[in-house]
């Protein structure tokens, strides 16, 4: 039998991907990398030509924990050879094709990372005390073991249904198959938009854009009030800081729930340019004839039918503030609705071994492990209930990185920050034991 690897991560995103960045020069860690996609592909589904990251570039794999990494972004574009032009376009924010492609090019740097292979059950072996990773590949369906002392899950969060809207059939698209579906949606005469955030405004400029074009009927519904912003101020945010992430993780339950559904705009918001550019598209289109759209803010989604003969979606709405209820018929149906975490099946042979809240989520503590002895299996973007609204921020990904990496060695390899905000989250006497 091989020697146990020191850890295996299972699941391949931004977040795993630079925890493989940067624990490839460590020689003291041995790491197995486990994706069931052949390759890497950052939501596919949403790289519109001109959509950019609402994060600076300096939020990438490693630069914030190690900016001496080889795998930074701005190596990234010295090797492709449009330094330059990055430097330039005199823009903190990297288009989110050209992102993808950076992830790319990562990770095929890196010897700790196997594609293709698929997590079927992970089992905890307690005579050698290492768990036994079961996969298998997804070209073949050969299975393999592999053990390890420790888990870290990055299994990400998949596409969200509203339920009104699961086994609805017809061709709905949910936004992360937005580009595979946008010719067919085109040739539609009507297209409705469900969702309210980045994605779906988005989606809506870039169908706005060909209206003339195709003649459609389009329709963007969202249950806010408004199109609220990304709330950006340099002051906010400093809330994607350890002080805050040592506040929110301090608070009962109960508060830190409230707070994350609070906080939306905090990490849901449009970004505040792309606001502006949609209304002057609309100011664009609407000067020759009345343009064929409509956008509908108050707006949910309470029921929905689809007639294949008449391949026609009706959608049952309620205009909230009015407590008004209304139907809108339409052939072609997005929803913009969100990603949420779904526990791997994989997981079930070790339930026990796992911390569980009140509601049935991972219990995350602070140095983001959840297993009953808080220190073999850690979670990458699980814990939104626990950490607050920096859990899904790229820009924290290599602050969350180093902190676990400190677990798995028992030292610091990277300098964990822990106090960089000029703000104060606690009342004096107060402060949160910091990560």
């Amino acid at each position: 039998m091989s020697t146990p690897h020191d850890f295996i991560a299972i699941g391949l995103g931004p977040f795993n991907l630079g925890l493989a960045c940067l624990t490839e020069p460590i020689e003291e860690l041995d790491g197995l990398f486990l994706e069931s996609g052949p390759g890497f592909d950052w939501h596919p589904g949403m790289l519109l030509e001109s959509s950019t990251l609402q994060t600076p570039f300096m939020a990438d794999l490693v630069t914030l924990a190690d900016p001496t990494s080889p795998y930074s972004f701005l190596n990234y574009l010295k090797e492709s050879g449009r330094l330059y032009s990055f430097y330039i376009r005199e823009s903190f924010y990297p288009l989110r094709a050209e992102y993808n492609d950076y992830c790319r090019w990562a990770a095929g740097k890196l010897s700790s990372v196997r594609f293709g292979q698929r997590v079927t059950s992970v089992e905890y072996e307690p005579a050698d005390a290492v768990y036994a990773v079961h996969t298998t590949a997804t070209a073949d369906g050969t299975r393999t073991t592999h053990r390890a002392r420790r888990i870290v899950l990055g299994t990400g969060t998949p596409p969200h249904l509203p339920a009104p809207c699961r086994d609805l059939g017809g061709d709905l698209l949910h936004n992360s198959r937005y580009l595979e579906g946008k010719a067919a949606l085109q040739l539609k005469d009507s297209i409705t938009i469900v969702g309210s955030g980045q994605s779906a405004a988005e989606i809506y400029y870039d169908l706005l854009q060909d209206i003339d074009a195709y003649d459609y009927q389009l329709t963007w519904v969202t249950r806010s009030p408004r199109f609220f912003p990304l709330e950006y101020t340099k002051l906010t945010l400093e809330m994607t800081s350890p002080e805050y992430g040592d506040y929110f993780h301090s608070l009962p339950a109960e508060a830190r729930d409230r707070l994350v559904a609070s906080q939306k705009n905090l990490y849901k918001g449009i970004n505040s340019e792309l606001i502006d550019a949609i209304f002057d598209l609309l100011y664009q289109k609407s000067l020759g004839r009345p343009c064929p759209t409509r956008l509908m803010t108050n707006t949910a989604l309470t029921g929905a039918t689809y007639d294949a003969a008449r391949r026609t979606y009706t959608l049952e709405l309620r205009q909230e503030e009015q407590k008004q209820d209304f139907s809108l018929s339409t052939q072609g149906l997005v929803l913009a609705t969100g990603y949420r975490y779904e526990l791997p099946a994989f997981l079930a042979p070790v339930h026990d071994r796992i911390e569980w809240d009140e509601q049935g989520r991972f219990a995350v503590r602070r140095n983001y492990s959840v297993d009953t002895a808080g220190q073999e299996i850690y979670v990458q973007n699980a814990e939104l209930h626990t950490h607050g609204f920096i859990a899904p921020d790229l820009g924290m990904g290599a602050y969350r990185n180093s902190c676990i990496i400190r677990e798995l060695l028992g030292r610091e390899h990277y300098p964990v920050e822990r106090s960089i905000a000029f703000q104060q989250f606690v009342a004096p006497g107060t402060e949160a034991q910091p990560a």
